[in-house]
Protein backbone atom coordinates (compact mmCIF):
# COMPACT_ATOMS: atom_id res chain seq x y z
CA UNK A 1 0.00 0.00 0.00
CA UNK A 2 1.21 3.41 -0.98
CA UNK A 3 0.10 4.14 2.66
CA UNK A 4 3.02 2.18 3.97
CA UNK A 5 5.57 3.95 2.19
CA UNK A 6 4.73 7.29 3.46
CA UNK A 7 4.44 5.77 6.94
CA UNK A 8 7.68 4.39 6.33
CA UNK A 9 8.95 7.61 5.17
CA UNK A 10 7.61 9.77 8.28
CA UNK A 11 9.15 7.14 10.58
CA UNK A 12 12.79 7.22 8.86
CA UNK A 13 12.95 10.97 9.08
CA UNK A 14 11.84 11.14 12.68
CA UNK A 15 14.51 9.08 13.61
CA UNK A 16 16.98 10.88 11.84
CA UNK A 17 16.23 13.83 13.05
CA UNK A 18 15.93 12.32 16.85
CA UNK A 19 19.85 11.19 15.87
CA UNK A 20 21.20 13.66 14.40
CA UNK A 21 18.89 17.18 14.72
CA UNK A 22 20.73 19.04 12.33
CA UNK A 23 20.70 15.82 9.72
CA UNK A 24 18.59 17.66 7.11
CA UNK A 25 19.95 21.15 7.46
CA UNK A 26 23.15 19.63 6.35
CA UNK A 27 22.18 17.90 3.14
CA UNK A 28 19.53 20.74 2.04
CA UNK A 29 22.43 23.26 2.52
CA UNK A 30 24.72 21.94 0.16
CA UNK A 31 25.61 18.82 -2.44
CA UNK A 32 28.81 17.95 -2.75
CA UNK A 33 29.36 14.27 -3.44
CA UNK A 34 32.53 12.85 -4.56
CA UNK A 35 31.03 10.08 -6.95
CA UNK A 36 29.09 9.83 -9.47
CA UNK A 37 27.01 6.34 -10.03
CA UNK A 38 26.29 4.86 -12.81
CA UNK A 39 24.15 1.81 -12.19
CA UNK A 40 21.38 -0.56 -13.35
CA UNK A 41 17.74 0.52 -12.88
CA UNK A 42 17.43 -3.29 -10.94
CA UNK A 43 15.83 -2.69 -7.37
CA UNK A 44 18.37 -4.70 -6.00
CA UNK A 45 21.22 -2.30 -6.66
CA UNK A 46 21.08 0.77 -4.61
CA UNK A 47 24.18 3.01 -4.83
CA UNK A 48 24.07 4.53 -1.27
CA UNK A 49 23.31 1.02 0.63
CA UNK A 50 25.59 -1.60 -1.19
CA UNK A 51 28.67 1.35 -0.76
CA UNK A 52 27.42 2.27 2.63
CA UNK A 53 27.14 5.74 1.69
CA UNK A 54 24.91 8.26 3.20
CA UNK A 55 22.13 10.62 0.67
CA UNK A 56 24.81 13.36 -0.62
CA UNK A 57 27.84 11.35 -0.79
CA UNK A 58 26.87 9.59 -4.63
CA UNK A 59 25.23 11.31 -7.24
CA UNK A 60 23.21 8.52 -9.17
CA UNK A 61 22.51 7.48 -12.55
CA UNK A 62 20.54 4.42 -13.47
CA UNK A 63 19.27 2.67 -16.54
CA UNK A 64 18.68 -0.56 -17.60
CA UNK A 65 21.87 -2.41 -17.87
CA UNK A 66 23.53 0.80 -17.00
CA UNK A 67 24.74 1.31 -20.75
CA UNK A 68 26.38 4.77 -21.61
CA UNK A 69 24.86 5.61 -25.37
CA UNK A 70 26.46 8.44 -26.62
CA UNK A 71 23.94 10.17 -27.98
CA UNK A 72 22.16 9.70 -24.36
CA UNK A 73 21.48 12.83 -23.76
CA UNK A 74 19.82 12.20 -20.17
CA UNK A 75 23.34 10.23 -19.17
CA UNK A 76 25.37 13.46 -20.66
CA UNK A 77 23.83 15.85 -18.92
CA UNK A 78 23.69 14.44 -15.39
CA UNK A 79 27.16 13.54 -16.49
CA UNK A 80 28.03 17.31 -17.55
CA UNK A 81 26.49 17.89 -14.36
CA UNK A 82 28.31 15.79 -12.20
CA UNK A 83 31.80 16.72 -13.67
CA UNK A 84 31.27 20.58 -14.81
CA UNK A 85 29.25 21.44 -11.63
CA UNK A 86 29.52 19.02 -8.82
CA UNK A 87 33.53 18.23 -9.20
CA UNK A 88 32.86 14.85 -8.81
CA UNK A 89 36.22 12.88 -8.44
CA UNK A 90 35.31 9.62 -9.38
CA UNK A 91 32.99 7.49 -12.14
CA UNK A 92 31.90 4.43 -11.12
CA UNK A 93 29.77 2.44 -13.95
CA UNK A 94 28.43 -0.85 -11.78
CA UNK A 95 26.71 -3.81 -12.94
CA UNK A 96 25.99 -6.50 -11.57
CA UNK A 97 25.98 -10.26 -11.92
CA UNK A 98 22.01 -11.41 -12.93
CA UNK A 99 21.45 -8.53 -14.90
CA UNK A 100 18.03 -9.01 -16.86
CA UNK A 101 19.07 -6.61 -19.50
CA UNK A 102 22.31 -8.76 -20.62
CA UNK A 103 19.82 -11.88 -20.39
CA UNK A 104 17.13 -10.17 -22.43
CA UNK A 105 19.91 -8.91 -24.85
CA UNK A 106 20.89 -12.64 -25.85
CA UNK A 107 17.20 -13.99 -26.17
CA UNK A 108 16.37 -14.98 -29.61
CA UNK A 109 12.90 -13.57 -29.57
CA UNK A 110 12.05 -9.94 -29.50
CA UNK A 111 11.08 -7.56 -26.61
CA UNK A 112 10.28 -4.31 -28.65
CA UNK A 113 11.79 -0.82 -27.62
CA UNK A 114 14.23 -2.43 -25.28
CA UNK A 115 15.94 -4.75 -28.15
CA UNK A 116 16.89 -1.09 -29.49
CA UNK A 117 18.15 0.22 -25.75
CA UNK A 118 19.99 -3.42 -25.59
CA UNK A 119 22.48 -3.56 -28.94
CA UNK A 120 25.39 -2.63 -27.80
CA UNK A 121 24.95 -5.94 -25.73
CA UNK A 122 24.89 -8.09 -28.45
CA UNK A 123 27.67 -6.08 -30.42
CA UNK A 124 30.01 -6.84 -27.15
CA UNK A 125 28.34 -10.93 -27.10
CA UNK A 126 29.55 -11.01 -31.18
CA UNK A 127 33.25 -9.75 -30.31
CA UNK A 128 33.47 -12.18 -27.21
CA UNK A 129 31.86 -14.84 -29.18
CA UNK A 130 34.82 -17.40 -29.06
CA UNK A 131 35.84 -16.77 -24.95
CA UNK A 132 31.69 -16.93 -24.50
CA UNK A 133 31.36 -20.22 -25.89
CA UNK A 134 33.80 -21.83 -23.84
CA UNK A 135 32.23 -21.04 -20.21
CA UNK A 136 30.22 -24.14 -18.87
CA UNK A 137 26.69 -22.65 -18.37
CA UNK A 138 24.06 -20.04 -19.34
CA UNK A 139 24.36 -17.99 -16.15
CA UNK A 140 28.61 -17.78 -16.30
CA UNK A 141 28.15 -16.47 -19.72
CA UNK A 142 25.92 -13.59 -18.50
CA UNK A 143 27.55 -12.86 -15.32
CA UNK A 144 30.97 -12.37 -17.86
CA UNK A 145 29.05 -10.69 -20.25
CA UNK A 146 27.73 -8.30 -17.52
CA UNK A 147 31.88 -7.74 -16.96
CA UNK A 148 32.48 -7.17 -20.74
CA UNK A 149 30.07 -4.68 -20.95
CA UNK A 150 30.91 -2.59 -18.39
CA UNK A 151 34.33 -2.31 -19.35
CA UNK A 152 32.71 -1.17 -22.50
CA UNK A 153 31.00 1.51 -21.12
CA UNK A 154 34.44 2.91 -19.36
CA UNK A 155 35.92 2.93 -22.73
CA UNK A 156 32.63 4.97 -24.24
CA UNK A 157 32.93 7.33 -21.04
CA UNK A 158 35.95 7.88 -21.54
CA UNK A 159 35.84 9.15 -25.11
CA UNK A 160 32.93 11.76 -24.44
CA UNK A 161 34.20 15.17 -24.89
CA UNK A 162 32.66 16.17 -21.64
CA UNK A 163 35.55 14.01 -19.79
CA UNK A 164 37.93 14.57 -22.33
CA UNK A 165 37.75 18.27 -21.59
CA UNK A 166 37.70 17.96 -18.21
CA UNK A 167 41.08 16.04 -18.13
CA UNK A 168 42.59 18.70 -20.95
CA UNK A 169 41.77 21.51 -18.12
CA UNK A 170 43.73 18.91 -15.51
CA UNK A 171 40.26 18.12 -13.58
CA UNK A 172 41.16 15.36 -10.77
CA UNK A 173 39.17 12.59 -12.04
CA UNK A 174 39.51 8.68 -12.51
CA UNK A 175 36.64 6.48 -14.01
CA UNK A 176 35.97 2.77 -12.91
CA UNK A 177 34.49 -0.22 -13.50
CA UNK A 178 33.13 -2.68 -11.10
CA UNK A 179 30.27 -5.34 -10.96
CA UNK A 180 28.07 -6.39 -8.24
CA UNK A 181 27.15 -9.77 -7.09
CA UNK A 182 23.67 -10.34 -5.91
CA UNK A 183 24.78 -13.70 -4.70
CA UNK A 184 26.79 -12.12 -2.02
CA UNK A 185 26.19 -8.72 -1.76
CA UNK A 186 29.76 -7.76 -2.52
CA UNK A 187 31.37 -5.47 -4.97
CA UNK A 188 34.43 -6.47 -7.60
CA UNK A 189 36.29 -4.00 -9.05
CA UNK A 190 37.14 -5.18 -12.58
CA UNK A 191 40.67 -3.19 -13.41
CA UNK A 192 39.30 -0.89 -15.81
CA UNK A 193 40.25 2.48 -14.62
CA UNK A 194 40.79 5.49 -16.85
CA UNK A 195 42.33 8.40 -15.61
CA UNK A 196 43.61 10.61 -18.25
CA UNK A 197 43.70 11.79 -21.97
CA UNK A 198 46.83 8.93 -22.87
CA UNK A 199 44.98 6.45 -21.08
CA UNK A 200 41.54 7.28 -22.25
CA UNK A 201 43.47 7.31 -26.23
CA UNK A 202 44.94 4.03 -25.14
CA UNK A 203 41.80 2.37 -25.00
CA UNK A 204 39.60 0.97 -28.40
CA UNK A 205 35.93 0.70 -28.19
CA UNK A 206 34.55 -2.93 -27.65
CA UNK A 207 31.65 -2.24 -29.58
Amino acid sequence: MLSDLLQNNRRWSEGRRRDDPDYFGRLAALQRPEYLWIGCSDSRVPANVITGLEPGEVFVHRNIANLVHRGDLNLLSVLEFAVDILEVRHVIVCGHHGCGGVRAAMEPHRHGVIDHWLQPIRDIADNAEAELRHLATGEARNDRLCELSVRSQVTNLARTPILRDAWARGADLRLHGWVYGLSDGLLHDLHCDVDSLLAADARRPVA
